[in-house]
């Protein structure tokens, strides 16, 4: 049975741009002097489970909390949670991570007689380049923690252009690959799920997981207020693609669209 469902989003729960060496002048340290909050929601249209081929509405919170410092020259919103720990202006790097919801037979019926995958994250580390001024290209290598314990790469690049004073389109190729742990978790079938379900019992190995194309128009309406119209497309390869719940009961091509909104407040910590 379909639900709506709330959840935080998984790229925005957490971001703290920051040089790990910026210190405050305050009683309190590093926690001393400015800060944001971000707070906001994305609506989107995805489908209802990562391989599935029935679409469903969602509703994600935006909350972003970080420390005021140099703002990041492009971010995109498939960026996961990032604690920036060097940044000459054309190379960054540091840490990452995203969460991961649990997945049930509540959340779609082809899901059914599935063992569940639990609720997690995953933590790693990412890089990003700027080989032009309208052109970034980032990677993230990340591992996995309760959800699954295999490992996850995520490539992207992405051109930028402002088409006015706050309005800038941007958009480029995605590619994804995991190990075999990750896919055992998401897309196989052992012996049990299979006579429970009947699908047939997949065990897969790793390899490629996806590539697409995503972009995104974001409107920055005030200083404090921005607006963003994205849209993406990945396609299912290898290991995910060959799975019998997305041969059987799902689909290799896998549509997100949505909007979101956010509100920036500022505070100082003394």
């Amino acid at each position: 049975m379909k639900r709506f469902r709330m959840m935080v989003a998984a790229s925005a729960l957490l971001v703290c741009d920051v040089s790990w060496a910026q210190a405050g002048d305050g009683p309190l340290g590093w926690i001393s002097g400015d800060w944001y909050l971000t707070v906001g929601a994305t609506g989107l249209v995805a489908p209802d489970f990562e391989g599935g081929k029935k679409y469903m509405f969602s509703a994600q919170p935006i909350i972003s909390l970080g420390k005021a410092g140099k703002e990041a020259r492009f971010v995109s919103r498939n960026d996961n949670i990032s604690l920036s720990l060097y940044d000459n202006g054309n190379i960054r790097t540091g840490l990452t991570g995203k969460i991961l919801f649990g997945r049930d037979g509540d959340d779609a019926d082809a899901l059914r007689h599935l063992d569940p995958v639990r609720s997690g994250g995953e933590i790693g580390g990412f890089a990003e380049i700027y080989p032009s001024d309208w052109l970034r290209l980032r990677g993230e290598v990340r591992h996995g923690i309760r959800s699954h314990h295999g490992i996850v790469a995520d490539l992207a690049a992405d051109a930028f252009y402002d088409l006015a004073p706050g309005v800038r389109i941007s958009g480029g190729p995605r590619a994804s690959f995991a190990s075999s742990d990750y896919f055992e978790a998401f897309y196989g079938v052992n012996a049990t799920e299979s006579a429970a379900s009947g699908l047939s019992e997949y065990h897969p190995d790793g390899g490629v997981k996806s590539i697409g194309l995503g972009g995104a128009v974001t409107w920055k309406t005030t200083d404090r207020v921005t607006t963003s119209l994205f849209g993406e497309y990945a396609r299912l390869k290898g290991p995910a693609a060959k799975s019998s719940l997305v041969r059987e009961r799902g689909s290799p091509d896998q549509f997100t669209i949505g909007v979101s909104a956010s509100y920036r407040f500022d505070f100082t910590i003394p």
